[in-house]
């Protein structure tokens, strides 16, 4: 499959390199030209390209990028990508933390809905709702036990299932998440989000959001949390244990005897 990867960060780098092993054809680029990502490119198996280059012929274009830089990308970019290309937001919005704030978002739109209105296109919601290091880290082969799941949430369901076998390809379960206007439901700060839970788990998670309350925990306990946990700066790997901790217990999710599941006795 030709798959473009636009952003290089952490989660770009990382999907594209799994994908690049798993026998895909892959073309990574960033806003500064293929002479940026050439290093890169060179590691891990792909191809440098500029955002057009990554876009042309492409099957599926993934758009690594922090949010909202996506909306910001040229109108014509996906015009001559294949027909009927999957396009892939990774992104989340963080408010007043990186991002500044955008009014649509904060009266409820679902925040892969803004984007896809301002790219004028279809998209899907996936990537988003795993650490970087889990995703580098922690995936298992198909039918391994207590393997990781990642959900999707868009409307097409054939462009859903090709999302979901490069999941699967990365060695995580992929899960329904439901429309494109459900995707609130593995935002931040949901039940669902960098929590490293399994599909059945996950599964509940998405079902467990309610509407209002992520935003909420995001700009408070979430905020100060996450805050003290990185003010030494220490090497990411060091804290993954806590960070999945926190999140669970935002919104702990009570097992099915009632009591709270995954460890979480709060």
């Amino acid at each position: 499959m030709k798959i473009g990867v636009i952003g290089v960060g952490e989660i770009g780098r990382t999907l594209a390199r799994r994908w690049s092993e798993k026998g895909h054809t892959v073309r990574v680029a960033n806003s500064r030209g293929p002479s940026a990502v050439q290093p890169l490119a060179d590691a891990i198996g792909a191809e440098a390209a500029d955002v057009f280059g990554a876009v042309d012929g492409a099957e599926v274009v993934v758009l690594a990028m922090a949010f909202p830089v996506a909306a910001t990308l040229p109108k014509d970019l996906f015009d001559r990508a294949a027909d009927g290309v999957v396009i892939i937001d990774t992104s989340n919005y963080y408010p007043d933390v990186r991002d500044a704030r955008i009014r649509e978002i904060d009266e409820g739109m679902p925040e892969s809905i803004w984007t896809a209105r301002h790219l004028d296109r279809p998209i899907f919601k996936a990537f988003n709702s795993l650490m970087f290091y889990a995703l580098s880290e922690l995936g298992k082969p198909e039918g391994s036990s207590n393997r990781l799941a990642i959900p999707v949430a868009g409307d097409d369901p054939l462009g859903k299932s090709v999302v979901m076998g490069l999941i699967n390809d990365m060695g995580f379960n992929p899960v329904d998440g439901g429309s494109l206007a459900d995707s609130w439901r593995q935002q931040p700060s949901t039940p669902a989000y960098c929590c490293d839970y399994d599909a059945a788990t996950t599964q509940r998670g998405i079902s467990a959001a309610v509407k209002g309350k992520a935003e909420k925990i995001r700009d408070t306990a979430w905020r100060a949390k996450y805050s003290r946990l990185f003010a030494d700066r220490p090497a990411y790997a060091d804290v993954h244990a806590a960070v999945i901790a926190m999140n669970r217990s935002f919104n702990p999710l009570p097992d099915l005897d009632g009591r709270p599941c995954c460890g979480d006795r709060t």
